[in-house]
């Protein structure tokens, strides 16, 4: 099947008991076999937004590379999907080379400057600072890493020349793009960020009124940046006159970011293993900390062990099950992941701790699980981060089969609403723990520190077959939230057996601690009064919602999707 240009409805039909997939249908995997050579062959690309993905399948068009295509995808996305990701931001890219079968983790995440110190988010009385205070404060903003990492990769994968991948997202800023109904709807919105003064600035009128949806946006200072760093390399953004801008801006306001030339020069990305694990008849692939593939992981294995796959998705018990599992996972997590040298992965992952964890899932949800205690954990304190929704999420594959899965993110909407020559600035130093011990006086394994790189929740995932073949791909926005929408994702597509599409429509419930969130209008009655019997009363979500790109090999044929919560696309080449 190949894929062609496909923007896929929601399908809330098979979350009803009517109409639900039948438990027979489960089974799935064990057939997941290789890819044939002819499918090998056909590249694609899903992003989410359609501007973004065509961009990457020009490149793809033009010979180029997943890693190209992936360059050209986040420079458009930069512009047409400011309040998700951007130059001025970080990502994980999950990497598959083709010929070797290896994978490689490029992390691009932001880093903290020099002058960073751990009690940065605390007031004189040493409480924390309000989120919106401080996420559009210039201490938001750290050494942005997206654009130095894609260069990186561009040099160990690349094939055309990294000059000839802005093409699309330069003249696109030139002549202007039209405002799509989300941009709209987040250009709207009551955020701290939508009250900054580069926010209403950029997105105003002449008559100074907001922009709506079917508007034109033009931003030349975004094209003549493009111009700079097809030119120069990344040297246009960690040196010269926009690093100069970017520590200007930080620095004004009340609260002034510590960010300085020295910072920026210093960046460097990191090249990482992968966490590698089976799952059913799957390899799945991971970013290590300060990514939380760890948790990812582990939630995958605690419900491998439970009879979720059988009860199938119209079965209250299921949604229990993964929501239990889920507040496990979200206990270790928060606990024990962030970038410091000690996270203890082998425990968390070793799977006589993670059935000691799933034997925990009692008949009824109980109060918030404590954090467990694996080989190798340290003492540490109980997290306090806030991490909003935002990012965005793309997967490339090119002609040779190699693929590219990639979270970015600018952290929340429009990062610190804080603007440089057409980009918005990151937040992400919001990504830590404000305050850096607990009560008893522990530390916080997420607490700042100079150099640091704040924990992610981005997940960019990559499936193998048994023998190394690629098999899959999934990754998602959302904020801490991201570990649950990938998980449901997959639940739905291999326990289930749900066609990709369906299962990133499926609805998002996101239990963490206390709290149980979820699409509460689009679970059937039959499940929210079984979940309220379990004691899980589900209360609506926040934010942006999941931004799911998902593809998964079925019996040699391709299903990729995009989420429809967003304006996320499949494009591919046909091939002969």
């Amino acid at each position: 099947m190949r894929l062609t240009r496909l923007l896929l409805p929601l399908l809330a039909c098979v979350w009803l008991p009517a109409c639900a997939t039948p438990t027979t249908a489960q089974a799935p995997v064990a057939e997941a076999a290789a890819e044939p050579k002819a499918a090998t062959a056909e590249p694609f690309v899903i992003a989410a937004n359609p501007l973004a993905a065509q961009a990457g399948l020009n490149v793809l068009k033009r010979g180029g590379s997943a890693v190209d295509a992936a360059i050209a995808v986040q420079a458009m996305l930069s512009l047409v999907e400011p309040q998700s990701s951007g130059v001025g931001g970080g990502a994980f890219l999950n990497y598959f080379d083709a010929s070797t079968g290896k994978i490689t983790i490029y992390d691009g995440r932001e880093v903290a400057p020099a002058q960073a110190t751990s009690t940065m988010f605390l007031r004189p009385d040493g409480t924390p600072l309000p989120f919106d205070e401080a996420v559009v404060s210039g201490r938001a903003t750290g050494v942005p890493g997206a654009v130095k990492m894609l260069s990186v990769a561009h040099a160990d994968h690349g094939k055309l020349p990294w000059s000839s991948l802005f093409g699309d997202a330069e003249r696109t800023a030139s002549g202007g793009f039209i405002v799509s109904p989300r941009l709209a709807r987040m250009i709207h919105a009551n955020f701290a960020e939508n009250r900054a003064p580069d926010v209403i600035a950029y997105f105003s009128k002449p008559d100074g009124t907001l922009l709506n949806a079917g508007d034109r946006l033009v931003n030349k200072s975004y094209a003549d940046f493009l111009r700079r760093l097809a030119a120069q390399g990344p040297a246009a953004l960690y040196s010269g006159s926009t690093a100069g801008r970017i520590v200007e801006k930080v620095r004004q306001g009340a609260l002034p970011g510590l960010l300085t030339m020295a910072d920026l020069a210093a960046y460097r990305p990191v090249k990482r293993a992968a966490i590698c694990r089976p799952y059913r008849a799957y390899e799945m692939c991971v970013p290590p900390p300060p990514s939380s593939g760890v948790g990812l992981i582990q939630l995958m294995k605690m419900l491998e062990l439970t009879d979720i796959g059988a009860r199938g998705p119209a079965d209250p018990q299921s949604w229990f099950l993964f929501a239990e599992a889920s507040r496990l996972m979200y206990a270790d997590r928060d606990r024990y992941v962030g970038d410091v040298p000690n996270v203890p992965v082998e425990g968390l992952l070793d799977p006589a701790y993670i059935a000691s964890r799933a034997k925990l899932i009692g008949p009824v949800a109980g109060p918030p699980p404590r954090a467990g205690m694996p080989a190798g954990a340290l003492v540490a304190a109980n997290d306090s981060t806030y991490e909003p929704t935002g990012t965005s999420h793309l997967i490339v594959r090119d002609a040779a089969g190699n693929v590219v899965s990639m979270t970015t993110t600018v952290e929340s909407i429009f990062g610190s609403g804080r603007m440089v020559d057409g980009f918005f600035l990151n937040n992400q130093m919001t990504d830590f723990a404000f305050r850096p011990v607990d009560d008893q006086g522990r530390p916080a394994v997420n607490a700042v520190a100079p150099g640091k790189r704040p924990r992610s929740s981005m997940v960019p995932t990559i499936l193998l077959t048994p023998d190394g073949k690629f098999a899959g791909a999934i990754g998602s926005a959302g904020g801490n939230a991201i570990i649950a929408y990938v998980a449901k994702s997959l639940v739905a597509a291999i326990e289930w057996n749900i066609p990709m599409g369906q299962a990133l429509a499926a609805p998002n419930l996101v239990a963490r601690g206390a709290n149980f969130q979820g699409e509460v209008t689009k679970f059937s009655p039959e499940i929210l009064d079984g979940l309220r019997q379990r004691g899980i009363d589900l209360k609506p979500g926040q934010g942006e919602d999941s931004g799911l790109t998902g593809v998964i090999i079925r019996d040699g044929r391709i299903d990729g999707a995009a989420d429809p919560r967003r304006e996320g696309v499949v494009l591919s080449l046909p091939q002969p």
